[in-house]
């Protein structure tokens, strides 16, 4: 689940509860680039079998799903972990990852590739010895969970500044396991527009390349925020052809000093456009 056959990472994931089956489709046609069906935050303790099964009769690996299983150390981690060796389950997404120990038992026993979500004080701390296990693909950043951890209070009106210095170690990690850049959190106001462009535009800036989505009406968003726009690509353009130019020697674009890094972060653009197409 790290990319597609085009070689496209996912940038927007859309969660949809597994006791809720008739909404499976929905969520599979909402344009989203990956499926998260849920059996941890979104199924009450009394249903998570119910939805288990729900779930297993609903897979087809023909159009695989992400799932999220319940934690190690639950009473539902073992069959969760059992049905993920469905060759309808795309990848895994791990809840409260804190070590190494459970991203290594869902690989060793499902086959299958990991998104490990980073919700707690442990976790930050061990992010760096999860994103090097084998199998593990993509960290995901459960800020809502750390927070309650740390015993932050963000500001509703914020943008979670509280939480800056974690995110940025989630991205940290990410880049020196050699992973794909992570995946935010979610955004709880689903009809706020705004605000959802605004976090989705700040998780990109810090280096995530991804964000968790808990509504349809969320995706779009998510996506362009994550897709480079029409005038930093012709930019990049610019750049590229200008450094071409002058045989990789610095050269002013558009009245700035472009050198080396600078025209690799062009490049980077223009390879995010051609993925995102």
């Amino acid at each position: 689940m790290n990319a597609d056959a085009c070689g496209r990472l996912p940038r927007a994931y859309l969660f949809v509860p597994a006791d809720r089956p008739e909404r499976y489709a929905k969520a599979r046609a909402s344009g989203a680039d990956a499926v998260i069906v849920d059996l941890e935050d979104a199924v009450a303790p009394a249903g998570k079998s119910g939805a288990r099964d729900a779930l297993a009769n609903a897979l087809d690996e023909r159009t695989p799903l992400v799932v999220r299983i319940n934690a190690a150390g639950s009473p539902w981690f073992d069959d969760d972990v059992e049905l993920c060796r469905h060759p309808g389950v795309a990848a895994v997404m791990l809840p409260k990852a804190d070590g190494i120990d459970a991203p290594c038992s869902v690989v060793e026993r499902c086959f299958k590739d990991v998104l490990a979500i980073v919700e707690s004080a442990r976790g930050v701390e061990e992010a760096r010895n999860i994103s090097r296990v084998p199998g593990v693909v993509r960290l995901t950043f459960g800020s809502i969970d750390l927070a309650l951890d740390l015993g932050i209070d963000c500001d509703p009106e914020g943008g979670e500044d509280e939480l800056l210095h974690f995110r940025s170690h989630v991205v940290l990690a990410s880049r020196l396991a050699g992973l794909a850049a992570p995946v935010d959190g979610v955004s709880t106001a689903i009809d706020d527009v705004g605000r959802l462009r605004a976090d989705a535009e700040r998780a990109r800036r810090l280096g995530f390349g991804a964000k968790l989505c808990i509504h349809p009406r969320q995706v779009a968003a998510v996506q362009a925020a994550f897709t480079p726009g029409a005038e930093r690509v012709a930019w990049a353009s610019r750049v590229c052809a200008a450094f071409a130019a002058a045989g990789g020697s610095a050269v002013a674009v558009d009245g700035q000093m472009i050198d080396k890094p600078l025209h690799e972060r062009a490049q980077a653009i223009l390879r995010s456009a051609a993925g995102a197409a």
